[in-house]
């Protein structure tokens, strides 16, 4: 990571970036309460659509000043989607000793220590859906911000119960059209960071079939690193809308459905166990229920 020493607090930057995943929020919301609305035949098409609970969250400090918060916008029972969450957050404050040694040792950012504060903000949706012939997905994009340093992260992944080999590919493919503007080595090695940071050790297996991830991105260019987080979040909508179309439509039997419950079981241990988003949102005291809303409705394990 390219450390720099800021002498500004980066307030547009920082108001660009929150605005942006904003946006890529509502335009989720909107795709998929539309994917709701048009679903006339196939398994549960006869149910009302289901739609959005959107909660505003709050994350006060030690002292009880303000520290932000965001939009917690969760799905329940629908008939498309089971349970889906499209979380937004702009949050800052002071890091705690143990996040300020956790980054210090992963990062290597200097002068924490003195000078703790932080700010960021970014988009996380997981999706998980009722037919087990449509996979699961996760997207997330942040930009994180110190007085020593900025960087941004994030990517998307699928995670499908049944795989299907047209359904990854154009997942793939979809991606590595977005990120063709930034270069052609960019893809290949943003998906090889995805499944390397998506494995499940004590599973000694992935948790589905990759896309894309990247951390602590900081060219020197914000404006540069900014459009390449952009253009993972435009990427999401093509590369998983048409599987739904595809999918949804497909009957299930009790034993594929059961197959689903397995595999979110995955998908649960990883979250809890190894997801750097989910530690550190439980350590800087953010809305649980806004940093558990990944987990699945139900899950199985045998």
């Amino acid at each position: 990571m390219k450390v720099t020493n800021m002498s500004a607090e980066m307030k547009a930057e920082k108001a660009e970036a929150a605005a942006w995943f904003r946006t890529l929020r509502d335009q989720i919301v909107a795709a998929f309460e539309g994917l709701e609305d048009n679903h006339d035949t196939g398994p549960l098409s006869d149910q009302a659509p289901g739609r959005f609970e959107v909660t505003e969250t709050k994350r006060d400090a030690d002292d009880g000043a303000d520290a932000g918060g965001g939009l917690m916008s969760v799905m329940r029972g629908g008939r498309v989607f089971e349970k889906v969450g499209v979380n937004v957050s702009e949050v800052y404050g002071t890091l705690g000793e143990r996040a300020q040694n956790a980054m210090a040792a992963r990062k290597g950012i200097p002068g924490m220590k003195d000078d703790p504060r932080f700010w960021a903000s970014g988009i996380s949706l997981v999706a998980h859906m009722q037919n087990p012939h449509v996979p699961a997905v996760h997207m997330n994009t942040r930009m994180f911000w110190t007085p020593h340093t900025w960087w941004f992260g994030g990517g998307s992944d699928l995670n499908p119960c049944i795989e299907y080999d047209d359904d990854t590919a154009h997942f793939h493919a979809q991606q590595k059209k977005h990120l063709q503007p930034h270069g052609g080595l960019l893809h290949p090695k943003l998906k090889a960071w995805a499944d390397e940071y998506f494995y499940i050790p004590h599973r000694k297996r992935a948790r589905g079939v990759g896309g894309i991830f990247m951390d602590d991105r900081n060219s020197g260019d914000w404006e540069r690193d900014f459009t390449l987080t952009q253009d993972i979040g435009r990427a999401f909508l093509p590369a998983f809308v048409p599987l739904v179309e595809k999918r949804r439509v497909q009957d299930w039997s009790e034993a594929e459905k059961d197959t689903q419950l397995v595999h979110r079981g995955l998908y649960a241990e990883y979250n809890l166990v190894y997801d750097r988003g989910t530690k550190f949102g439980l350590e800087t005291g953010h809305d649980a229920n806004a940093v558990l809303m990944s987990l699945p409705p139900m899950a199985k394990w045998v």
